[in-house]
């Protein structure tokens, strides 16, 4: 668990495969770089409790950064560098970030981000070529520290900002024991005993590191003395190729990623050998049925599913074998117990659908919002992530929809998250979403927003064939009335859609 045990261990093992490149960053050319970082925070006068900021993209550079912090018992902040100026600097502003690292290539960015941040005293650039006025050069301000051992370290946290699907991110605020480094985080303890994780693992990671589970998930990778294999970008080919040439044994995934992986030829997913895979994991984002059973047919029995979030309050686990006995299902609870609540807090019998509540689970808190805080627990202090779903007689948790997304027309409650599941697997769509737009008489109509897979085929014809697919696996009153096509649906990279942007009719075609 402690990284410098590691690299007196291994030293040469690889900790980091850069995938594009086959680059690699051994286990003691990580924990020099890291510890040398370390040194260079604690001079300009970090200490355990305060807070850095992570504006980097997916790169060896991260990690280094990364373990710095951790080993240095900081709060610390990764920060999506897709977002505007203003985005980003808000989150480093409101995480109260004493220390900002940023990537060379993000530097005009990094910049503008510390100048709206007044908070940020040290400024660091991991790259080559002229740092940003009032920035040093990371590796030549570290080179001056030692990369030896050092006395008294302790465990720090990251603390990750919601993705903002609804309104502006908010911290989830991490409770900071002080462990000695090397105790470890509970990640970390969880992936070797329900994930098989150990030192022969070899994790590809698809998804960019600004986001929780890959951030977890890589460093877990590494405090158990396996091997990350890093991916850039996700690129459907691509990844089956990593996996092939690098004998990756556990992945994480998206539904998106499976969708599109899904969607290639056949003869192109056939190319690859990915027999050295012992464990695909999803998970963020609801995956459609008839998606998750194709998925177990191609990879086998080796896919698990889990329900969590960045809260730490509740996870659900389901295999392959059960997920196949009773499709749709997240699982049982790894921890806590279940409600079911309808919206008097009165609890529902099985089977019935409303708001899941955590009883038992852990506490949690969202930094600089006392209100948002509140609304996440009842007066029995279960707390709730406003996801909806139902309860089967063994206790399995089935996903119905988030509240907010909720259409109701004509009284009636209508899950957009079923009808996007049936679009999903047309042959002629990329993506989906269902939104509810405005209505005189019904309140709200079901609208959806597609990305058609041939662009070239987007227009009235397409619609009406979509609606009436619809029709053919859903009761009418759940079909769309209106579709419009788009080029891109707006999702983050780890396939969260951006749901407020479709509220308001955007410009294309239209049925």
């Amino acid at each position: 668990m402690h990284l410098s045990r590691l690299a007196e261990r291994h030293p040469d093992k690889p900790a980091v495969v850069d995938a594009a490149t086959g680059a690699v960053t051994t286990y003691r050319e990580l924990d020099e770089a890291s510890l040398r970082l370390a040194r260079l925070l604690a001079d300009r006068g970090l200490e355990p409790g305060d807070h850095a900021a992570l504006l980097m993209d997916n790169g060896p550079g991260y990690f280094a950064a990364a373990w710095a912090c951790q080993r240095s018992g900081l709060y610390w902040t990764p920060v999506n560098h897709h977002l505007t100026v203003d985005e980003a600097a808000y989150i480093v502003r409101d995480c109260g970030a004493r220390a900002l690292i940023a990537s060379g290539t993000l530097g005009g960015a990094a910049w503008e981000v510390a100048e709206s941040a007044p908070d940020v005293r040290t400024r660091l650039i991991d790259g080559s070529g002229d740092p940003p006025e009032g920035f040093e050069n990371l590796a030549e301000a570290a080179a001056r520290f030692s990369g030896g051992g050092r006395e008294e370290e302790r465990e720090g946290y990251y603390m990750f900002y919601s993705s903002g699907t609804t309104g502006r991110p908010k911290g989830i605020l991490p409770d900071l024991a002080g462990d000695p480094f090397g105790t470890g985080l509970k990640l970390d303890h969880t992936l070797p005993l329900l994930f098989g994780f150990g030192p022969d693992t070899v994790y590809l990671c698809p998804a960019p590191l600004y986001h929780a589970a890959p951030t977890g998930w890589t460093l877990g990778t590494m405090r158990g003395g396996g091997t990350v294999v890093l991916m850039d970008r996700f690129d459907p080919e691509r990844a089956l190729a990593h996996i092939e040439r690098y004998k990756v044994t556990h992945v994480q995934f998206v539904p998106t990623m499976l969708v599109r992986m899904l969607k290639l030829p056949e003869e192109t997913r056939a190319r690859y050998d990915l027999s050295s895979l012992r464990t695909v994991v999803h998970a963020a984002a609801p995956c459609p049925v008839e998606v998750k059973r194709r998925v177990i047919e191609w990879f086998g029995p080796v896919v698990y599913e889990y329900y969590s979030g960045s809260e730490g309050n509740c996870f659900f686990l389901i295999d392959s074998r059960d997920w196949l006995a009773h499709p749709g299902s997240v699982g049982r609870p790894v921890l806590g117990t279940t409600h079911i609540l309808d919206d008097d807090g009165r609890e529902l019998p099985t089977g019935e659908v409303g708001t899941v509540w955590f009883e038992g689970t852990a506490a949690f808190s969202y930094h600089n919002d006392p209100a948002k805080t509140a609304g996440a627990f009842n007066d029995r202090g279960w707390s709730t992530l406003g996801d909806l779903g139902r309860l089967d007689a063994e206790g399995r948790l089935y996903l119905v929809d988030r509240r907010a997304d909720l259409i109701l027309s004509g009284g009636v409650n209508i899950y957009p998250q079923e009808i996007e599941n049936v679009l999903a697997v047309h042959p002629a769509v990329a993506d989906a979403a269902v939104v509810g737009a405005p209505d005189p008489d019904m309140g709200q109509r079901v609208r959806a927003v597609v990305e058609p897979a041939d662009p070239a085929a987007a227009g009235p014809g397409l619609a009406d064939e979509l609606i009436a697919y619809c029709r053919a696996h859903l009761a009418g009153y759940k079909c769309p009335r209106e579709i419009e096509f788009t080029a891109e649906l707006p999702r983050t990279p780890t396939g969260k859609l951006l749901r407020r942007l479709l509220t308001a009719p955007a410009a294309g075609e239209r049925r």
